[in-house]
């Protein structure tokens, strides 16, 4: 028997195993929320610094594209970026964008983090899409609404601002470009 694994894993097991394979799916899925757990205290960590936005800025990060909202729902808010970062490579302490969201009084708050790599410069050297702590990035294909010229890959990771459609999800319903209004 040939199982989706996308969709029909649950009922693919239960057919074959019987009840003793909810109980392992189960266990994956509690293996699934902590690797992403862990993924966003690891970003936490390595992004408290960057709380103070003029930290963000000494450390070479600037403000690119405005704030950024859904064009139905959610925003991502205003993405910090640090070209000299944009190098190819993924490493969870330096996320190559800082995502802050306006507030009323002119501050900003930090509510996530964006990996974005290259996608050409990703294949010379890999054969997919990266990883981070088992969440696979996104392909963004050119043109594209941020009219970046080439295709990229990106993870976006709500460390700082809760998303209920899940932390690695693009558009977050919580972040808003309305300044507090």
């Amino acid at each position: 028997m040939k199982v989706n694994m996308k969709s029909g894993l649950l009922a693919g097991c239960l057919a074959l195993l019987g009840a003793t394979c909810a109980v392992a799916q189960h266990d994956m899925h509690a293996m699934d929320h902590q690797s992403s757990a862990k993924l966003v205290q690891d970003v936490r960590a390595a992004t408290q610094q960057y709380l103070n936005v003029n930290n963000a800025t000494s450390a070479g990060y600037g403000a690119l594209f405005g704030c950024v909202s859904g064009t139905d729902h959610g925003a991502m808010g205003i993405h910090y970026v640090n070209m000299s970062l944009l190098n190819g490579t993924v490493n969870v302490t330096t996320p190559q964008a800082l995502i802050y969201e306006p507030q009323a009084n002119g501050a900003l708050t930090l509510v996530g983090v964006e990996y974005i790599v290259d996608m050409a410069t990703w294949l010379k050297s890999n054969s997919g899409p990266p990883v981070l702590d088992g969440q696979v990035f996104t392909l963004v294909d050119a043109p594209n609404r941020y009219t970046v010229p080439a295709p990229f890959f990106e993870l976006h990771v709500w460390a700082w601002r809760d998303n209920p459609q899940g932390s690695f999800v693009d558009w977050n319903n919580n972040v808003s470009c309305n300044a507090g209004q």
